[in-house]
């Protein structure tokens, strides 16, 4: 598995490919009872110091943890600073981006669509979004909101995501997955952003509103959560906003915020830990919290319920599988458990993690890029809730994951230019306009004695600098390409393979 699967794996499954590397054995088939007397006490009474303890070792800039036993919220907290510039304080009340976790709280506002009878989880998308098509003519018929949800419609992972990153909007992203050849539709778990915001804005369209007004009408509203949006310009109007951060060599700094509108259902919720303990507690009630019925309970359960395997059973650990919008599995207890992680690279990292067994969800929200902290500190709670003891070294384990989620791409990174290269061709042989119908245009232009290429719709303007013979580079650093990331631009003829673009098989683009 190269880097990139790794990273991409990751970001699809981080509660189910980290929650089954952390199990020690695979879950018994009957649940657990009650946990031992004195352990949640003592585990909460333990959080101060972990957390201080995960900050002495990372430096993570700012996070901010809650802890619900059913509607009882026991405990929420702010460590760190929002902005390691400006050194305000984090709170209970400082609002995040939530990144993934986006997509467990956006399945619940179409839990709660599903039980009023406006959509249904196994309602043909073809019948909310005539336009989305998938480029097998069965699967375009077929696909349903919870095929997409539940990351089974046979698009490949992240698929659209650097075409975002390229500046197309959302319609402009949906409308050309149409080119994607399917990787096993309804056999084949491969986690979309894309995908699954196609599902969002169906049933937000089936109800006449945009994504973010039907979060709030749904969710947000009911339960309380006056600090809770789908909208990114509402984040920016927040006066107690955390600022992104990312750690180079080292050093966190303050970076670019992630404007994630594009994917609003899969990415964009910004919360705080008082409203994330809210919802919590309505998971915990299976959809009530406070008397009020908020989500109706069966299409909630179906939500939280295994659709397909993410993380097969390996070693003595049980699989991990993916329901609608949520993980979901055992913990090494056989406990049932369900939850999800969110990473922004260029600053946000995310996790809650739910126990019902154990009456007990837990949530952690920070401001850097990921590396680990809010699956380590789910893991090391848990365990001492269930246990009585950390059972493992997390940070050892997960370090595997976010290196590769942290690192440059390209097959040429740390690799040194030809001591005696061969000589490209005159720059005139390259210019010209590259066309590809899922990538769209490409324009390589010769600027003095440099070849500039332009990536539309932007635009992008990128450098190419000459490696050997017909190959050249260019680097790239956005939310999917971290920062030392070198793509190759290889010319043959009359076409381009931009090696960065190439993932999917279609990163060819002809003159």
């Amino acid at each position: 598995m190269t880097f990139v699967q790794e990273r991409r794996r990751f970001l699809g499954a981080a509660m189910g490919a980290l929650g089954a590397t952390f199990s020690t054995q695979a879950g018994s088939a009957t649940e657990p009872g009650a946990v031992a007397p004195g352990s949640i006490q003592s585990a909460l009474g333990r959080l101060d110091e972990l957390v201080a303890d995960i900050r002495a070792r990372t430096g993570v800039p700012g996070l901010a943890v809650a802890v619900v036993q059913g509607p009882n919220k026991l405990y929420a907290k702010g460590f760190g600073v929002r902005n390691v510039r400006t050194r305000e304080p984090v709170d209970a009340d400082s609002v995040f981006q939530l990144a993934s976790m986006s997509k467990s709280v956006g399945a619940t506002a179409v839990a709660r669509e599903v039980g009023l009878g406006h959509v249904a989880w196994n309602q043909p998308m073809r019948e909310l979004l005539p336009w989305f098509e998938l480029s097998d003519p069965t699967a375009s018929r077929l696909v349903t909101i919870g095929d997409l949800y539940a990351h089974r419609s046979g698009l490949p992972d992240h698929i659209g995501d650097r075409l975002e990153d390229m500046g197309y909007g959302q319609r402009q992203v949906l409308e050309r997955l149409r080119h994607v050849a399917l990787e096993g539709f309804r056999t084949r778990y491969a986690y979309t952003n894309f995908g699954l915001t196609a599902a969002g804005v169906g049933v937000a369209g089936a109800a006449g509103v945009e994504w973010a007004t039907l979060s709030e009408q749904a969710i947000y509203r009911p339960l309380g959560m006056s600090r809770t949006s789908s909208r990114f310009d509402d984040f920016l109007k927040r006066d107690n906003r955390v600022s992104a951060h990312q750690r180079l060599n080292g050093e966190w700094a303050v970076n670019t915020i992630r404007m994630p509108d594009a994917q609003a259902p899969a990415a964009s919720v910004t919360s705080s830990v008082n409203d994330m303990a809210r919802w919590l507690s309505m998971l915990l009630g299976e959809g009530a919290l406070g008397g009020q019925r908020v989500v109706d309970a069966a299409a909630l359960a179906a939500a939280l319920s295994p659709q397909i395997e993410s993380v097969p059973a390996s070693g003595g650990r049980s699989a991990s599988f993916y329901g609608f919008g949520f993980n979901v599995g055992v913990t090494s207890a056989g406990r049932r458990t369900m939850g999800h992680s969110g990473a922004f690279t260029l600053g946000a990292a995310t996790a809650f993690k739910v126990v019902p067994s154990t009456g007990l969800a837990m949530v952690v929200l920070t401001n850097g890029n990921p590396i680990g902290v809010p699956e380590i500190l789910c893991a090391q709670f848990f365990d001492l809730v269930e246990y009585g003891a950390i059972q493992r070294d997390y940070g050892a384990l997960s370090e595997p994951f976010f290196a590769a989620l942290n690192a440059p791409e390209g097959s040429l990174v740390g690799v040194s230019r030809p001591a005696a290269p061969v000589p490209a061709q005159s720059l005139v042989a390259y210019a010209g306009t590259y066309r590809n119908d899922y990538h769209g245009p490409v324009q390589v232009a010769v600027t003095g004695d440099a070849l500039l290429m332009t990536i539309w719709p932007a635009p992008l303007k990128l450098p190419l600098t000459h490696w050997d013979g017909n190959v050249f580079t260019f680097t790239l650093e956005n939310e999917n390409a971290f920062p030392g990331t070198i793509s190759k631009a290889t010319f043959a003829a009359d076409r381009v393979t931009l090696e960065y673009y190439d993932k999917e098989g279609m990163g060819t683009f002809v003159r």
